[in-house]
């Protein structure tokens, strides 16, 4: 059958290397070969991975809720192919153990999936020195394209480095019939975009981290365009749905040409995995479902500070180590060991304090210039049907207190929850969360 592609120019502009980024050295370069998105792709998988390069002996990796929804068509397009179904698998280093040593005598992985699925495929043929490819099953998250993983290991989750697929293949009317949480979560993974920023801002102007424009000038075009077509994500309509899917590839292809993703995950993403780390039992919500609230509490959180002429009064916080024991347990050491990386010592503060002192107006100017109003997030979210409260998601109010409280001393990453825990105004902030 003839599949009609949609157009995707700034995302080909990416993949072909012409999109400009004087900050980064030059034109962007993508190691991805090809993007497709249409509103059935039925019938053209064949033709799509076969320009590849995969390999002879093809693995198809799904789970047990994306294989009837289109793995076994894909395996059906790929007479020979090993078709791997996995159980219930969560993205850690045993179920990539187990799944590396499954698909051993593959040449290359085709992952047929969301989050998940794709984190665990790129993770292994990563380090496996083969390629993967990608069909996606839900517009639930941004890391599609990534260079990036989301693996935990020993009950700590970590953003480890890994290779982009090869091919990114997206079915809109296979994504617009995946259950109306996942869009929801896509979309929560797209708002976090203003606190994100905002944070790395912060953290460049306040610490002279690295920062970059070229994530934001990529999805400068598509993000009012996807909040204004908000309201028919729960109608399944594919117009909206292909506005969050090119959303989604442009915020992850900001991560794949910056090495890094800081330009979409900062506080919000702390708070989230906090939650993940510390649910017990987990409330089984999704990853993007939880960056949603998270990001209702970041921009409210960032809105108030910005909304004072002067700059915060900063206090040291000395590191009790006894503490992050009674508070971490196992986990202590690398919580100890990311905050000691923070200015929270009595020079690293005062540094801090100088800089606010001097530069406090023009700090603030640029962070609120970059920040998306609390309203349009709430208007935008609400529109899609979205949560803004932990309680209206599923998630224990004082757990999440709890994440928003303490989300900070489990990242290297400075934003605006160490800036409000320095100030001495993160605790009752808190408190009010949930």
């Amino acid at each position: 059958m003839s599949t009609t592609f949609h157009p995707l120019p700034i995302i080909d502009e990416v993949l072909a290397g012409r999109f400009p980024a004087p900050e980064l050295g030059g034109p962007l370069r993508a190691p991805l070969r090809r993007i497709a998105v249409a509103d059935s792709l039925d019938g053209a998988e064949a033709e799509l991975v076969a320009g590849l390069d995969l390999g002879a002996r093809l693995a198809v990796v799904g789970d047990e809720n994306t294989w009837p929804v289109l793995g076994a068509r894909v395996a059906a397009s790929l007479p020979g192919c090993d078709a791997i179904v996995l159980d219930h698998p969560k993205a850690d280093e045993a179920n990539a153990d187990r799944l590396q040593e499954r698909t051993r005598h593959a040449d290359g992985l085709i992952a047929v999936g969301s989050g998940t699925i794709n984190d665990l495929c790129k993770h292994v043929t990563h380090r496996t020195g083969r390629r993967c490819a990608v069909f996606a099953t839900a517009a639930s998250m941004d890391g599609y394209v990534t260079t990036t993983v989301s693996i935990t290991r020993d009950g700590f989750k970590l953003s480890l480095p890994a290779h982009a697929p090869t091919g990114v293949f997206v079915d809109l009317s296979v994504l617009a019939a995946a259950p109306l949480r996942m869009m929801r979560a896509g979309l929560g993974d797209t708002v976090c975009r203003t606190t994100a920023q905002v944070d790395w801002l912060l953290s460049h102007l306040l610490l002279d981290t690295v920062y970059a424009e070229t994530p934001y000038r990529l999805l400068a075009e598509d993000e009012p365009r996807l909040y204004a077509l908000a309201h028919r994500l729960p109608e399944r309509d594919l117009g909206a749905m292909l506005a969050l899917a090119r959303a989604l590839i442009l915020s992850g292809l900001g991560v794949l040409v910056t090495n890094t993703s800081h330009c979409g995950s900062m506080g919000e993403h702390a708070i989230s995995h906090f939650i993940d780390t510390f649910a017990n039992p987990h409330p089984r919500t999704l990853h993007g479902e939880q960056v949603g609230i998270a990001t209702w509490s970041m921009a409210r959180l960032q809105t108030a500070m910005l909304a004072s002429a002067e700059p915060p009064a900063l206090s040291p916080m000395p590191i009790d180590e006894a503490r992050f024991a009674r508070d971490y347990g196992r986990l202590a050491t690398g919580c100890l060991e990311a905050v000691r990386k923070k200015p929270f010592e009595a020079a690293g503060t005062r540094r801090l304090e100088r800089r606010l002192i001097h530069q406090w107006p023009v700090i603030r100017e640029r962070l609120l210039s970059v920040m998306l109003p609390v309203a349009e997030i709430e208007r935008v979210m609400g529109a899609a049907g979205a949560p803004l409260t932990a309680a209206a998601l599923g998630v224990d109010p004082v757990l999440y207190r709890r994440a928003v409280g303490g989300a900070y001393e489990l990242r290297d990453r400075y934003c605006f929850l160490d800036l409000a825990a320095q100030s001495g105004r993160l605790a009752d902030f808190a408190a009010g969360e949930g």
